[in-house]
């Protein structure tokens, strides 16, 4: 691949994962221009532009002894610091519009968007996996969306939780969301469809409403 690169730029993801062996190969490749086949006796020299990423504190590998120092300096000349998704304001939604339109696609489904309680999920959530992450939790809500548009109901349940708990109450959720909610669900027999119109909510909203308050029917 460096042969290949020769006059051109070459990207190492997860550099931090490195093999200490195959750092001193890549060390001594940096150093002196030149890079050797495996299982080959002749050196090649390479003009090569190195692009390196990770997710990992190199510092603190060098301090533990599992990323080597000189070669943490070697390619230390110019550090561009990505931060994580949710410091990036905005980009949560935009890119979740981009996954929904590519996933929508894919599997041949015609979904219009996101309900408001959903981004709002979406944008309490901390994202460890950062855009990854977030691809996968779209991919998912599209492959089970069944109602034209992505639900709460459609979120893995610990981000659509984050919702629930901050989702602003409506109509007659008020302080008694428990009472009330019950309430409605045996004036319209359980009907889900007519209790959610009259407490003014989605119905994927009930669902988990009930879910978080333990609502069972009598």
């Amino acid at each position: 691949k460096f042969e290949l690169a020769d006059g051109g730029t070459i990207f190492l993801d997860e550099i931090g994962e490195m093999p200490l062996e195959a750092q001193v190969s890549l060390l001594r490749l940096l150093q002196n221009g030149e890079v050797t086949r495996v299982g080959g006796k002749k050196s090649t020299y390479v003009n090569v532009r190195v692009i390196a990423a990770t997710n990992r504190n190199l510092q603190d590998a060098v301090a533990q002894n599992i990323f080597r120092k000189d070669l943490y300096y070697r390619l230390n000349a110019f550090v561009i610091h990505i931060p994580n998704l949710t410091e990036r304001e905005g980009d949560i939604r935009l890119l979740a519009e981009a996954f929904l339109e590519k996933f929508s696609a894919g599997l041949n489904k015609r979904l219009t968007g996101f309900d408001d309680d959903v981004l709002a999920a979406l944008n309490l959530y901390s994202w460890p996996g950062n855009v990854r992450e977030l691809e996968n939790c779209t991919e998912r809500a599209v492959a089970v969306a069944e109602h034209g548009r992505i639900t709460l109901a459609d979120l893995p349940s610990h981000i659509a939780a984050l919702a629930m708990d901050g989702f602003p109450v409506r109509g007659k959720l008020r302080d008694s969301e428990r009472e009330t909610i019950r309430a409605t669900l045996q004036e319209n027999q359980w009907n889900i469809r007519r209790t959610a119109a009259v407490l003014g909510v989605a119905r994927s909203t009930l669902y988990l409403k009930i879910k978080k308050f333990n609502i069972v029917r009598d």
